[in-house]
């Protein structure tokens, strides 16, 4: 599919987005789309070529909207319905400013992260999580509940479309907890016993984050995570099966979205 590529309106074509002429439009400091360029529902993965090739592979008339440091956001149809996908970075603090603004600058509705996780106890290379809850080591969702412990859940709505849509696929889901890391490398020993003991099924880096920031300003979010790598086997999806993979969790985040 072709994709409609914003543009900054400057002459120059080695470094377009240093021109004042697009920051003279930006709605906020980091996402320069235009107002109601957004659909209500935005699929919200990690990278942003994972973005592009979203839109690129299961949109309709699909629109680039958004560039600013690369963080790419576009806006198309899947089965007659607008939605969107966007970039959010790596890690809690990225995907709290891109959810923040798209939830207050743009009137998003509902966000749906879409990404990989590490398993542990009770799942499956390939095995989908649809994230019902987030535990984190990040102090975020402390502060918003004035020091203690604020614990923001997956909205039910998109927890059931989602589950039912994998279902009806026979693609492998899993109604559960996830852990939001803020270290990739993580140096407490013993901690992935006590995350079993406590039924947490993976370990992924951004889901506790934007669950908090949903709930703080009125959104509706969800976290579907693909197992990609599994930490107590050591098993990791060929470049195939994380292809294969990362698709059925598209889809079933496109159809729980409609």
């Amino acid at each position: 599919m072709t994709i409609e590529h914003k543009t900054s309106g400057s002459a120059n074509s080695t470094f377009p987005y240093l021109y004042a002429p697009i920051y003279r439009n930006l709605s906020t400091i980091h996402i320069n789309a235009p107002e109601n360029a957004f659909a209500d529902t935005v699929l919200f993965p990690g990278d942003p070529l994972r973005a592009k090739f979203i839109a690129e592979n299961f949109f309709d008339d699909a629109k680039e909207i958004c560039n600013v440091r690369n963080m790419l956001g576009f806006t198309g149809t899947y089965k007659g319905k607008r939605v969107s996908v966007m970039g959010s970075g790596m890690g809690i603090p990225s995907c709290s400013i891109y959810a923040k603004e798209l939830i207050t600058d743009y009137g998003v509705k509902n966000i749906i992260r879409i990404g990989t996780a590490g398993g542990l106890k009770g799942v499956k290379l390939g095995d989908m999580v649809i994230a019902l809850s987030a535990s984190t080591d990040s102090n975020v969702n402390r502060m918003r509940l004035l020091g203690l412990d604020f614990a923001p859940a997956a909205d039910f709505t998109l927890v059931k479309n989602s589950y039912a849509a994998a279902k009806k696929k026979n693609y492998p889901a899993i109604v559960g907890s996830c852990f939001s890391s803020d270290l990739f490398y993580h140096p407490m020993e013993g901690l992935h016993d006590r995350m079993e003991k406590l039924g947490i099924l993976c370990i992924e880096m951004e889901a506790a984050g934007l669950y908090g920031i949903c709930k703080e300003y009125g959104a509706n979010p969800l976290a579907i995570l693909t197992i990609s790598d599994h930490i107590r086997t050591g098993e990791s999806m060929s470049a195939e099966e994380r292809q294969l993979g990362l698709s059925k969790m598209i889809e079933v985040a496109l159809e729980a979205a409609v």
